[in-house]
């Protein structure tokens, strides 16, 4: 790394773990006029992810923020073009490749014009593209999208996960180099459509080189984190450090000190310009949340080491298959993992609590969660401090009469 800036100010541990509580829209009152897109735009980059326990993590990152907004307007406000009365209909999202698969703001398009560039110079791929099948592929979408991998000829040549047909490869790859835009999940499907018809005319170009491309998503990362180290602004969009080295002095963000972390950081100013204050929310938190995606920032935050089990063999797991951090009062005090039964029961598998001060956040969250998911009972089944048990059942009770009253 280049030699650092004096640090333009020094920030306790506290100060910065309530910036990034205000950047990531968890403390102060939410905006909900601007409701489901407004979280998109104001995080940059909403994680997709297969799994879904409680709801898929795309629908329970605006839910964290937001309380229970309905889980249709949560679709309909990523992919539902255009607004009443608009002409021509205007996309509000598409999906790329961020942090990881992501849904991003549409106007973020020309910002990944390098990564569309640094695919298409990629040397080899995992899958071999037979021949005249992209073109196809492009001609098929021309005429008759917005069509899914198994619209447009299938998506896998055998039940493996793996084993993509020509087609679906094709399609991909398309997606990768920008000629192809996913519009739309659709029963968890890609809906693919040609970016020339799909993008916005003033937004579908590669025109900004590299580095304009670098410096706006490092200030964009530093903003939805309100203050990061090098490799905490990295991570959020999947850059690499050295990338953040070549603009971060141009970014806009600014040299920051902060108690205990050890390494340089960068803030955003307007988040140090503006102390942050108001109510903390009390919520399940997907483990995708870009809150705590990043387990070495969460643990360096939060002094909460946690780490997603799903793909962790059943008896090597401690907090269970989908274990959701519980954030209150700015902290994060326990673990739920979750599940939801018929005849509307939500399931508490396993509960985690930070001790018996964490008992009413973690029966609030539940509570509330129930409601969202259209759950009118809670069952807790294993609690992994015995002696808080009792004082959980009668706090999720007494929380649950509240609700219904």
């Amino acid at each position: 790394m280049t030699t650092l800036p004096r640090p333009a100010a020094a920030l306790s541990a506290d100060e910065a773990r309530r910036i990034a509580l205000k950047a990531q829209g968890f403390l102060g009152a939410p905006d909900r006029r601007s409701g489901v897109r407004g979280v998109l735009r104001h995080l940059g980059a909403v994680q997709l992810d297969t799994i879904s326990v409680l709801a898929r993590s795309h629908e329970l990152i605006p839910y964290a923020r937001l309380g229970r907004v309905g889980r249709r307007a949560v679709e309909e406000a990523y992919w539902q073009a255009g607004s009443p009365g608009a002409s021509p209909a205007r996309p509000h999202a598409f999906e790329y490749w961020s942090h990881a698969a992501c849904i991003l703001p549409i106007e973020e398009w020309p910002h990944f014009a390098f990564r569309r560039r640094a695919y298409r110079g990629r040397p080899h791929w995992n899958h071999d593209l037979p021949d005249g099948v992209y073109d196809q592929v492009i001609k098929q979408l021309r005429g008759e999208g917005p069509l899914t991998a198994t619209e447009l000829g299938g998506a896998k040549k055998t039940s493996e996960w793996w084993d993509w047909s020509g087609t679906k490869v094709a399609v991909e790859r398309a997606l990768m180099y920008g000629e192809v835009v996913c519009v739309e999940r659709r029963g968890w499907k890609r809906v693919y459509d040609l970016a020339e018809r799909a993008v916005p005319g003033e937004l579908l170009h590669d025109e900004l080189d590299d580095t304009e491309c670098l410096r706006r998503l490092v200030r964009l990362a530093g903003q939805s984190l309100g203050v990061g180290t090098r490799a905490d602004i990295a991570d959020y969009h999947r850059l690499k450090g050295e990338q953040v080295d070549a603009v971060i002095a141009d970014s806009g963000l600014v040299p920051v000190e902060v108690e205990g972390w050890g390494k340089p950081a960068w803030a955003d100013p307007a988040a140090l310009a503006a102390p942050p204050r108001g109510r903390h929310r009390t919520t399940l938190l997907s483990p995708f949340d870009s809150l705590i995606w990043d387990r070495a920032r969460t643990e360096r935050i939060f002094g909460f080491t946690h780490r997603l089990e799903a793909y962790v063999p059943k008896p090597k797991r401690v907090h269970g298959y989908y274990a959701m951090p519980v954030l209150a009062g700015g902290r994060l005090v326990g673990r739920v993992d979750p599940a939801r039964e018929a005849g509307g029961i939500l399931v508490a598998r396993q509960v985690t609590l930070d001790g018996p001060k964490a008992v009413p956040a973690v029966a609030e969250a539940l509570i509330e969660a129930a409601s969202w998911v259209d759950c009118t009972t809670v069952r807790v089944e294993r609690v992994d401090a015995p002696e808080l048990r009792e004082p959980l059942l009668k706090e999720v009770t007494r929380a649950l009469i509240a609700a219904l009253r």
